[in-house]
């Protein structure tokens, strides 16, 4: 357990240096002017549009709904829309919905909003039922030319029969059935005559070949099931590697950009669209996003949310495109990140600091900054005239310091964080301490002169007094090493907090060890509930995205919040939360 987590500990280091030395490079190109160069994608659109090939691109994305998009689809997603429009194309929104079992509106809705939260319009809406009819003529034509046959054998009878890399299929029985058997019998499957799983229909290629998607592929099986759209009218639907590159041809997508696992499937893509002579999509793959502490796998999602791992699919340790909105990312920073992530050849595995920096870029530049205390302890300042109450003013956010403003209380009485008070400090210890001084941020000066315990030696309260000559803009301006957030007891208002945390303990979830399930590895800490303190200001913010808890991080409300009770989800920290 120990060389593990040592392990763990190195690779964490390295792939943090990874980040900041990314993000140097970075900064060095953009203080020299260097353009960036062309990824693989982009060389090869320009090049079809140079020589001809195309006039305008057409991409589509196409996601099957049965499930919540995650971030590995928000790169694709930013992926397929931005080179549309970079290259003055369009995108459609195609729904890969063959498979009426695990298919559901829910998920279509979702998903639309999902792109439209991250900033992008489709040109066409557009569903592969939609074609269900040229699809099963375009099966006929292949029946017609010998191309496909209807095959009784059962699935277990069919994957044995293909065989394996090293060995050749067998044909089977009914391989050589007169294409007027064929037609009749797969007529018969889509006039509902046989049972789920009786009879198949298959492409007539090659049993030996040595790609096993040529291997006699499946194109349509029998599901007797209502489809979402279609209702009862189906009882035969196509398969994935059938319907894909037709449908893509259908629309004339000229760049159907897929992640690198269906790389064995384009010349399976490309077999179909040439033996039926229709317009010559073509697929080109990029590595798939995998991301540190994270599970992409929709089936691993999908088991989270039954079993309650988790909340539901907006659950904010989720990396579903709706838990992460919830848990406070922006689109901006989703955008940047997926620009950032960049396209490649290779699979690759992101550290998820990646993300969460470039969620604090974003929010940095445009959050509000609110005090909110969260472990408090009482300082009373024994000066101050009682019932007095002083308003100050605080910028909402100091990277706009001629922007708008906050009024925040000050009273007698305020909390501060007890971690922000220590009896016998160590050196180079700036906060407060006993006959020691700091500043409350936006206010005054205070100094401690009494420390107040419980039978059990606890702090309770820490009584001070406060220099009057320090107020911020008028007076004696002085300074103090350590400055500190505060709320005013008299109006501070109480907030449930939820501070979340990455979802599993183990960085490299593609590849646990043989034996283990990726459930061995859920973080037991990946949500502590607990509350703060806030300035009343917090509960009248309407700018809708995270804000700040000064010196704590970023915290977005939640849908749960109501008029009496608001929740705050953490977002991230100010800062990565890397140890050396």
């Amino acid at each position: 357990m120990e060389f593990r987590k040592n392990r763990r500990d190195e690779y964490q280091k390295l792939l943090y240096l990874q980040v900041e030395n990314w993000n140097l490079m970075e900064e060095l190109k953009n203080e020299a002017g260097e353009a960036r160069n062309l990824n693989f994608l982009e060389e090869i659109i320009e090049s079809d549009l140079a020589s001809g090939k195309c006039e305008s691109i057409m991409t589509r994305f196409p996601p099957e709904p049965n499930g919540y998009l995650h971030i590995g689809h928000a790169k694709s997603i930013c992926l397929n829309f931005g080179l549309a429009k970079k290259y003055g194309g369009k995108t459609n929104l195609r729904f890969d919905d063959t498979n009426p079992v695990k298919e559901d509106t829910e998920y279509v809705d979702s998903i639309k909003e999902d792109i439209k939260w991250l900033g992008f319009e489709w040109e066409n809406e557009r569903y592969a039922s939609d074609y269900f009819d040229q699809l099963y003529e375009w099966a006929e034509e292949l029946i017609k030319k010998g191309l496909a046959y209807v095959d009784d054998q059962t699935q277990e009878e069919i994957r044995a029969g293909r065989g394996t890399v090293q060995t050749p299929g067998v044909e089977s029985p009914y391989r050589n059935r007169s294409v007027e058997e064929n037609l009749k019998l797969f007529r018969e499957m889509r006039d509902g005559k046989y049972a789920d799983g009786e009879k198949v229909l298959r492409a007539k290629i090659d049993m030996a070949h040595p790609n096993m998607l040529f291997r006699d592929p499946l194109m349509y099986r029998i599901i007797h099931a209502s489809h979402h759209r279609t209702g009862d009218k189906w009882c035969i639907y196509p398969m994935y590697d059938y319907a894909h590159g037709q449908c893509d041809s259908i629309e004339h997508i000229t760049h159907s950009i897929c992640t690198l696992e269906f790389d064995v499937h384009r010349p399976l893509y490309d077999w179909f669209i040439e033996k039926l002579g229709i317009f010559p999509s073509h697929q080109y793959e990029f590595a798939r996003l995998n991301l540190t502490y994270t599970v992409m796998s929709k089936r691993k999602l999908l088991e989270l949310v039954k079993n309650h791992y988790v909340s539901g699919w907006d659950d904010p340790r989720m990396p579903t495109i709706c838990g992460i909105r919830r848990r406070g990312y922006t689109p901006e920073a989703v955008r940047m990140f997926a620009e950032k992530v960049g396209v490649a050849k290779r699979e690759q595995l992101i550290d998820l600091q990646l993300m969460e920096w470039c969620v604090r870029q974003d929010l940095n530049e445009r959050s509000n900054r609110y005090m909110v205390v969260q472990d408090p302890v009482k300082v009373t300042i024994t000066n101050w005239e009682p019932g007095k109450v002083e308003w100050f003013d605080a910028p909402l956010n100091p990277a706009a310091p001629e922007g708008p403003s906050r009024k925040v209380p000050f009273t007698g009485e305020v909390y501060i964080e007890r971690a922000d008070f220590m009896e016998e400090p160590p050196k180079k210890y700036f906060r407060l301490k006993p006959d020691g001084e700091v500043r409350l941020k936006y206010a005054y000066i205070v100094k401690c002169q009494e420390v107040v315990k419980d039978a059990e030696g606890n702090v309770t309260e820490i009584r001070c007094t406060y220099d009057p000559t320090s107020k911020p803009g008028a007076g004696e301006w002085r300074s103090v090493k350590g400055t500190i957030h505060w709320v005013s007891i008299e109006h501070a208002k109480e907030v449930e907090l939820r501070l979340y945390d990455k979802l599993f303990t183990e960085p490299q979830m593609n590849s646990i060890p043989e034996g283990k399930d990726y459930k061995d590895y859920l973080n037991p800490d990946s949500l502590i509930v607990t509350k703060g303190y806030a300035e009343p200001a917090l509960l009248e913010d309407k700018s809708g995205i995270a804000v700040q808890f000064e010196r704590v991080g970023y915290f977005f409300k939640d849908p749960d919040s109501t008029e009496e009770h608001f929740v705050f989800n953490k977002t991230t920290a100010l800062k990565d939360s890397f140890k050396f």
